[in-house]
């Protein structure tokens, strides 16, 4: 029986309705493991009652009106539709994280429903023989922030059944205030940096999306390379590790030392590949999403579904451009931390992120999102990579009185070879690496060098941080 339509249509927002567009119509695919065999009634019923199927967005099917313009229109959901259990091994010989990545891999490659579907636009599979549940759910219900609040709202701390987890603050490098007579001049300077990282920056982006592209590499995608096949591996990082590698670098973030990382892994997978295929000096740029406001603690969540306190449902996205430059020997592995810390910190100054969302709402009300679409997509072939990183809950959580053994997320494939997702969850963090696998052709290895990269930074923040004793 199909869903029944009800009340009026709501129309998307600027970002819903890009994330609609063939050139970027993008899935998030949420990958929970659970310690104990799943409940297939218990685990239905806690999405049931939930607050996701509470959410209007959650509910509602996308449709066009007579104009192509797009909306939601609010339906009945019948939870039957969109709760799948998947029965038996995804491979036999496979293990369960193998196999959960092959299975999420498949999926990549695939899209969650078109406009005009009788349903709305998120279902949940549940995996039960490799105990983890699949929550598959189309970018333009929401960003990475407002999903994660919405999942954690669902569970429970495990060692406080009735606490909802803790997610804790955003990192925030608050500038300390200048004193004396050189106050008003260290304001008008900062003011004047602002100004020119914008200019130089947004001018860069402008670039991009016309004719300004990275040079080729063994990692380089391009279009239609969203098409192909995809594999999927994971690399899994100690947070304890990474605080160690930040704090042998003055006022670096966790943000930095997972772009050293992403620096020193990727290098050293290139060099393994094909020695002295690519040239000292390569510069190799990345994209980031950001969201444009700070992640909300799970107590906001209600609010945010009123639209309280200026917090808004769905998705506030903007993009920043991430450059590395490759070198083919870093004797010092700290350097890679350095480098990024210095990049971010100029990109930090800027604006970029604000106009680059500014630009795309301007030129969506003008020409439409198809054109916005298009320039996206233009930006994308002609950068290497994407990445992003998410903030997950401190601690051990359950879900239906279930322990959650660990909480993985990767997109959508793109015209990028390589996309990598990053979700922290109780001391620890899984980066899912999503390569087109006839470009990247080992992307397991490419873990392992991502790992190794972290291991590498952290002996030498060690002896360094002894050094200082």
């Amino acid at each position: 029986m199909g869903s029944r339509e009800i009340g009026s249509d709501e129309p998307l927002t600027p970002a819903g309705r890009l994330f609609l567009q063939k050139e970027m119509n993008q899935v998030i695919y949420c990958a929970v493991g659970m310690k104990h065999p799943l409940d297939f009634d218990a685990l239905k019923s806690a999405i049931q009652s939930s607050v996701m199927v509470k959410l209007p967005r959650f509910c509602s099917l996308m449709v066009r009106d007579s104009a192509g313009r797009e909306h939601w229109r609010r339906t009945h959901v019948d939870i039957d539709r969109h709760v799948v259990a998947v029965h038996g091994p995804i491979a036999d010989s496979l293990s369960d994280e193998s196999a959960v990545n092959e299975y999420l891999a498949d999926l990549s490659t695939d899209s969650l429903g078109l406009v005009g579907d009788d349903k709305p636009l998120w279902d949940v599979h549940l995996l039960m023989a490799h105990r983890c549940m699949v929550f598959r759910t189309h970018h333009a219900l929401g960003d990475g922030i407002s999903l994660m609040s919405m999942f954690l709202n669902m569970c429970r701390q495990v060692d406080n059944p009735e606490g909802l987890p803790t997610i804790g603050p955003p990192s925030s490098a608050k500038r300390r205030r200048g004193g004396g007579g050189g106050k008003w001049l260290k304001a008008v300077m900062r003011v004047l940096e602002v100004v020119w990282f914008t200019v130089v920056f947004v001018g860069e982006f402008v670039l991009r999306s016309m004719w300004v592209s990275d040079q080729k590499t063994l990692a380089s995608g391009g279009a239609g390379v969203e098409l192909w096949p995809r594999k999927l591996a994971t690399a899994r990082f100690s947070l304890e590790d990474m605080k160690v590698v930040k704090s042998a670098v003055t006022n670096a973030t966790i943000n930095d030392v997972l772009f050293g990382i992403i620096s020193g892994g990727l290098f050293k997978y290139l060099d393994h590949q094909s020695p002295d295929a690519v040239r000292e000096g390569t510069r190799i740029t990345g994209v980031a999403m950001v969201n444009l406001r700070e992640q909300p603690g799970l107590q906001e969540l209600s609010n945010m579904m009123k639209g309280n306190l200026g917090l808004r449902w769905g998705n506030k996205l903007g993009f920043l451009l991430l450059p590395i430059h490759y070198h083919r020997s870093c004797g010092d592995p700290l350097e890679y931390l350095r480098k990024a810390k210095s990049m971010i910190d100029r990109k930090k100054k800027s604006l970029e992120a604000h106009f680059s969302y500014k630009i795309g709402d301007t030129v969506m009300t003008y020409l439409g999102a198809q054109v916005v679409s298009l320039l996206i997509y233009r930006i994308v072939c002609n950068t290497t990579f994407s990445i992003s990183n998410v903030l997950g809950p401190q601690e051990e959580i359950a879900l239906a009185g279930n322990p959650i053994t660990y909480i993985r997320v990767n997109a959508s494939s793109l015209p990028h070879a390589l996309t990598m997702h990053m979700v922290s969850y109780a001391g620890r963090a899984d980066m899912q690496i999503l390569a087109a696998k006839d470009i990247i052709l080992d992307p397991d290895f490419l873990a392992k060098c991502f790992e190794d990269a972290l291991l590498e930074m952290k002996a030498a923040a060690s002896t360094a941080l002894n050094s200082k004793k």
